[in-house]
């Protein structure tokens, strides 16, 4: 439970920070900590559809105890139709792609859906046993393009690496990738100017592990994160999980999870790691 505590708390305190900046320019304002309102004048502490996604999925494995893909796409249906999973029963920064796919019930899967709207909510399923192909059904639930898929699939293969105890940089260095996701390998090496942090899936995956590998501890990485700019609270989000596996729970600023809204509804929605 510990881990993923650390990787959910660590996703939600992410995705709240992000929050007030989501489409702002890189370096037209300083994020230095929990702030409230802008971008969707929401108060502090409030976290977005990535963390909905994020915990309808681990309620769906709590419940299941293993990838079931009716209960997520009903659980992602009751979010966006009914407000469930989030902080007040207000849904908002709801992706084109993710809208469009759970009200046709048909994934999208055309190249210009390669947003990150799967990658953001997939992090979970690295704790319960499941194949590739399991991953590659729940990221079409929405997003079905092969981008997606592998990245979907990628994520999960580098926190499963984490988990096993290795670092991140040995991690990347060593990945099997292809050629849309060839440059993790490179990332240790990149500078700031290097990153992109746009809503598209490949650019979100490299800002998020670009973070944490340019970072010694958790509000480091995610500050990093949100000061990039543009899509803030999925980058800052993914970063949150991914420190919050590596660093703990303990690790997250009091104060941040003090401020947190609704952790009552992610306290349900944590389970047992399966894995």
């Amino acid at each position: 439970m510990d881990k993923v505590k650390g990787l959910i708390y660590g996703f939600a305190i992410g995705d709240a920070l992000g929050v007030p900046f989501e489409f702002k320019a890189r370096d037209s304002f300083v994020a230095e900590g929990m702030t409230g309102y802008g971008t969707y004048n929401q108060p502090k502490g409030t976290w977005s559809d990535d963390t909905s996604l994020l915990l309808a999925t681990c309620a769906s494995l709590k419940e299941s105890n293993k990838v079931n893909l009716l209960d997520l796409r009903r659980r992602f249906e009751q979010w966006l139709f009914k407000g469930e999973y989030t902080v007040d029963g207000h849904v908002f920064g709801v992706g084109i792609a993710t809208s469009q796919a759970l009200k046709t019930r048909k994934g999208q899967d055309d190249f210009y859906s390669n947003g990150n709207g799967s990658l953001m909510r997939i992090l979970p399923l690295a704790f319960v046993a499941c194949s590739e192909s399991d991953i590659a059904a729940v990221s079409s639930i929405t997003h079905g393009h092969s981008i997606s898929i592998r990245a979907c699939q990628t994520l999960i293969r580098i926190i499963r690496e984490l988990l096993s105890g290795k670092e991140l940089r040995e991690v990347l260095l060593s990945i099997d990738v292809d050629e849309e996701l060839s440059r993790l390998r490179e990332l240790e090496n990149l500078s700031r100017d290097d990153i992109k942090s746009t809503g598209y899936v490949v650019d979100t995956l490299e800002a998020a592990l670009w973070c944490v590998l340019h970072t010694t501890n958790y509000k480091e990485a995610v500050l990093l994160a949100v000061n990039l700019g543009d899509d803030t609270d999925t980058v800052a989000a993914i970063t949150g999980g991914l420190s919050g596996l590596i660093y703990g729970y303990d690790n997250i600023p009091t104060d941040w999870l003090e401020s947190l809204r609704n952790k009552e509804l992610i306290e349900r929605c944590l389970f047992e790691s399966k894995v």
